[in-house]
């Protein structure tokens, strides 16, 4: 039951926004080299991702329309349902940041880890993912304008424009020059990585930062907590359940339904953080809470699934192995008689 290292990191940033949270001229500074970060975060995405590999992975449609339904289509209908869930255990703002998980694109470096693990079809997988990531830059932002505007969301066409000029712009601009800069990204892929990772800290702090300057954190107690995490649970056990079983009604084969399950049963936090922060504002820090808790839920569990679903392959793989040899043996003794 891995506990993921970055989410340690994450929650110690919240710790030091609650205790050293950014006031007036260190409130701006922090804020500016945010923006500045969430652009520089999207501008990557789009000179990593390969165009080219998403769209030699369109022969296999059928996947990539289910992974893609799985995410934009079940999760927030499966999040709508929720609202029925306020008040007795979930407050709105809660309830606000659990919808907004169920727009975020999927993962893609862990849904490749855990389909490989379990021994499912990985490029189906890469495929997914990227699909699912580009969709995302899109679709995410218009599905959170229209299920949380309506309802207190505070979106606005001015929240769209945000949205274009921080997110789409920055990854249109990474695409457009990957063909020149495409190389020196992936030769430093550590690099970026953890440059990465520390852009995604700041939007945090700054998040959280803004959060206790509210005082929003005041609105939340142990017991509100508790009824999210088991809300979660129950979003990503039906998922898993959905995309498994789903998968089998669908009539694909064992190595995509690991592929679809791992790849529409999760979310990502890298896309879903920057995001966050543009589309909440001083409600981000709310908005984000159900997202990492849930992050580190579906690793913990998909762990454990990928493990017993490569236990499955090995055990049909040693049964399967007799049985051959028996029939090859009664094959020869026939014809040798």
């Amino acid at each position: 039951m891995p506990i993921d290292p970055y989410i340690l990191l994450l929650l110690g940033t919240v710790g030091l926004a609650a205790l050293l949270p950014a006031r007036g001229t260190a409130s701006d500074v922090v804020s500016g080299a945010s923006t500045v970060a969430i652009a520089f975060l999207f501008f990557l995405y789009g000179a990593r991702l390969s165009t080219r590999e998403a769209l030699d992975g369109l022969k296999h449609w059928r996947l990539h329309v289910t992974v893609l339904a799985c995410t934009f289509v079940l999760f927030p209908l499966l999040g709508l349902a929720a609202r029925g869930l306020v008040p007795v255990f979930l407050t709105h703002p809660l309830y606000q940041g659990l919808l907004f998980l169920t727009l975020v694109p999927s993962t893609v470096q862990s849904s490749i880890a855990f389909t490989s693990m379990a021994r499912g079809n990985v490029s189906a997988a890469i495929c997914a993912g990227s699909f699912s990531s580009l969709v995302g830059i899109v679709v995410t932002p218009l599905l959170a304008a229209a299920v949380l505007g309506s309802s207190g969301g505070g979106f606005s066409a001015d929240s769209l424009l945000k949205i274009v000029l921080q997110l789409l712009v920055p990854f249109l601009a990474g695409q457009a020059l990957r063909r020149w800069i495409g190389g020196f990204v992936t030769r430093h892929k550590k690099v970026l990585g953890l440059v990465d990772r520390g852009s995604i800290l700041l939007v945090v702090y700054t998040a959280f930062s803004e959060g206790m300057v509210q005082g929003i954190w005041h609105q939340v107690s142990p017991v509100r907590l508790a009824g999210l995490l088991a809300v979660e649970a129950v979003l990503l056990a039906v998922m898993l359940a959905l995309t498994w079983y789903g998968g089998k009604a669908l009539r694909f084969s064992r190595e995509d339904r690991i592929a679809i399950q791992f790849a529409g049963s999760k979310k990502s936090l890298a896309a879903g953080l920057p995001m966050a922060s543009v589309l909440f504002g001083a409600q981000a820090s709310l908005a984000v809470l159900p997202l990492m808790l849930f992050h580190q839920m579906q690793l913990m569990v998909c762990a454990v699934i990928a493990k017993r679903r490569a236990r499955d392959t090995d055990e049909t793989v040693t049964v399967a192995a007799p049985a051959a040899a028996s029939r090859t043996a009664v094959g020869t003794g026939t014809r040798s008689g």
